[in-house]
């Protein structure tokens, strides 16, 4: 299908620009919910990476929200008429620190869409590129897959519980998603879909087993592994999620370091793994 014959083709190169001021708020926030008592985020201070998700945060009027909790379609992003979307992965360059304290501004443009078939009917992925630039110098290049589907009939199956085998990585962490963090953090990234606190919707309406672990979220707890445990910065990451977590049973982040990247996994209690991801250490 050519570009002329898509039906978003009119989506295709749009852009947007999205100023914000990098306030030490969100990052002491951040920070608690993800039980660092020991990093202190104060003016002047870099943050860390990933966690410019929780600025440039969509705004739309209460009026504009649908049952699911997303905005209403349009706008920036198309239209996409099929009713489930999802953050399926990203590929990230973090060129220089973002800083606390000072205004910062966030370029999106939408580099591609196409439309699929899969096993549960169609599908549409929209490719967003993103520049995050400070005080003139470009400080994050990140681009974003999200995926547009049909909604299932069938309900999710909840994962079976096994005995994890011991890891292969080098950096393990277990993971408790109670509601608790799941909701904290659909508010510190401003994200209303009902699937992260909403049991009953997320259950009845959307057919999960349980309450829905964000897939940002994951992301962030893969590359928490490489920032506390290892004295290098991160110059490049990128995730895939394979299989969506719920709040039902604690899951494993794994990291296997070489020289200069860390292979990270999350795997469910059922020993699949729920996401794939690698992060680049910078050299030095």
């Amino acid at each position: 299908m050519s570009a002329d014959e898509q039906p978003y083709a009119a989506w295709l190169g749009g852009s947007e620009v999205v100023p914000d001021w990098i306030a030490p708020a969100p990052m002491q926030a951040a920070a608690a919910t993800f039980d660092d008592v020991e990093t202190e985020f104060h003016p002047g201070s870099a943050v860390p990476p990933l966690w410019h998700w929780f600025y440039f945060l969509p705004k739309a009027p209460q009026s504009r929200i649908g049952e699911d909790g997303h905005p209403a379609r349009g706008g920036f992003l198309p239209p996409v008429a099929l009713p489930r979307r999802m953050f399926a992965g990203a590929r990230l360059t973090f060129v220089s620190p973002l800083i606390v304290g000072q205004p910062a501004e966030r370029r999106g443009t939408i580099r591609a869409i196409s439309e699929r078939s899969g096993r549960s009917g169609s599908l549409v992925f929209v490719t967003v590129g993103y520049t995050i630039s400070q005080d003139g110098r470009t400080c994050i290049e990140e681009e974003q897959d999200i995926v547009y589907r049909d909604a299932d009939s069938t309900p999710v199956p909840a994962p079976e519980t096994i005995e994890l085998p011991p890891t292969q990585g080098t950096l393990v962490r277990t993971i408790t998603p109670d509601p608790v963090l799941l909701f904290r953090f659909s508010a510190l990234t401003f994200n209303g879909h009902r699937i992260h606190y909403d049991r009953p919707y997320a259950t009845g309406v959307e057919g999960y087993p349980g309450l829905v672990v964000h897939g940002p979220l994951t992301a962030v707890l893969l590359l928490e592994l490489v920032r506390r445990n290892l004295q290098r910065p991160v110059s490049g990451f990128s995730f895939r999620g394979l299989l969506p977590l719920f709040d039902l049973t604690p899951f494993r982040v794994t990291g296997a370091v070489t020289t200069d990247t860390v292979t990270l996994e999350a795997h469910r209690c059922d020993g699949k793994v729920a996401m794939k991801a690698e992060a680049t250490l910078a050299a030095g």
